[in-house]
């Protein structure tokens, strides 16, 4: 008699699960963000809820969670019901380069989380003063070679984008540079504008109207070109990547908790997938300086695997650790 009211229980439990995933979503869905309202980051959520919503026919709820760079939202997005109810919008710092940096760590990037896609990289830009000597990557690495003292450049802070976009470079291209960290990428724009600081690495969306103005010169693009100045060529044109593998780009991704359900994530992907392919959108992330690439499903997991693999071997290297 057990056994068969365990049964039938069970029965009923899938058929209910079965069908709350084919009204889904039949209630607000919470879009939980990396960063704090009014920030480039925020946009881009917020952009990504408001063309998602109509699709799916679901009000989104935009929950800024900043802080210990990204690790916050990444977290509670992880531990969160996995009904598809709540997903989050990660980065390449939330998800690759903080798991990698930090000994204690509150989720796992590749475990935790059922990848609902990827649907864009971003160019990180190697930026110096006019009277820098020199105007190219190529240019850069024979002179960094020739140099005496290692030259000096900065990033928006240690095991930052830029910081590794720095380590990749040295190591890669077997030259020696010295690290100076900033507290963000404006202090570098004004530091090199002052004349402080003659090489460092900025985000495209800020240094791109910097290049235009003719205030300072691009040297390179970390790691492929990007459309926002297109005749800046990337490391991987040069010859700088990851030991001979496919180079993985920072990225952009929007996740859903372990163990939401295939179909709910599917619906998800779809309606991201439909999004970052309409016109307006790929025109406003290139504003942000992020280029439309989408990957979901499986495919996403082994990219960001990889990444992690990659992006780890450069962190042992140059030692870049962060305390807890």
């Amino acid at each position: 008699m057990l056994k068969i009211l365990a049964a039938a229980t069970l029965g009923l439990a899938l058929v209910n699960s079965a069908h709350a995933q084919g009204d889904y979503p039949s209630k607000p869905i919470r879009f939980v963000l990396v960063s704090s309202a009014g920030s480039g980051g925020d946009a881009i959520g917020r952009l990504l809820a408001d063309k998602m919503a109509p699709l799916l026919k679901a009000s989104f709820v935009v929950d800024n969670r900043p802080g210990a760079g990204g690790a916050l939202a990444g977290d509670a997005v992880a531990k969160a019901p996995p009904d598809g109810y709540t997903i989050g919008l990660g980065g390449f710092s939330s998800h690759v380069l903080l798991p990698i940096t930090k000994p204690k760590f509150p989720y796992d990037p590749v475990k935790d989380f059922a990848m609902v896609g990827q649907f864009g990289t971003a160019s990180i830009l190697l930026v110096a003063s006019n009277d820098y000597p020199a105007s190219n990557l190529k240019e850069f690495i024979a002179y960094a070679k020739k140099s005496p003292e290692a030259p000096l450049y900065a990033s928006w802070g240690t095991a930052s984008t830029g910081h590794f976009c720095g380590e990749l470079l040295s190591q890669r291209a077997g030259i020696k540079l010295t690290h100076v960290p900033y507290k963000g990428v404006a202090a570098i724009q004004n530091d090199m504008y002052g004349g402080q600081i003659k090489l460092g690495f900025v985000d495209m969306a800020t240094g791109t109207p910097m290049v235009q103005s003719g205030r300072v010169k691009a040297i390179a693009s970390c790691l492929a070109r990007s459309p926002s100045l297109p005749n800046v060529r990337g490391y991987i044109e040069d010859g700088v990547d990851l030991g001979g593998k496919e180079a993985v780009s920072p990225m952009w991704a929007v996740y859903a908790p372990a163990a939401t359900p295939k179909p709910v994530v599917d619906k998800l992907s779809a309606a991201l997938k439909q999004v970052v392919e309409m016109p307006d959108v790929k025109a406003k992330l290139l504003d942000f300086g992020v280029t439309t690439d989408f990957m979901a499903g499986e495919a996403y997991r082994q990219h960001l695997a990889a990444g992690l693999q990659q992006w780890r071997e450069i962190a042992t290297k140059a030692n870049i650790k962060l305390e807890d």
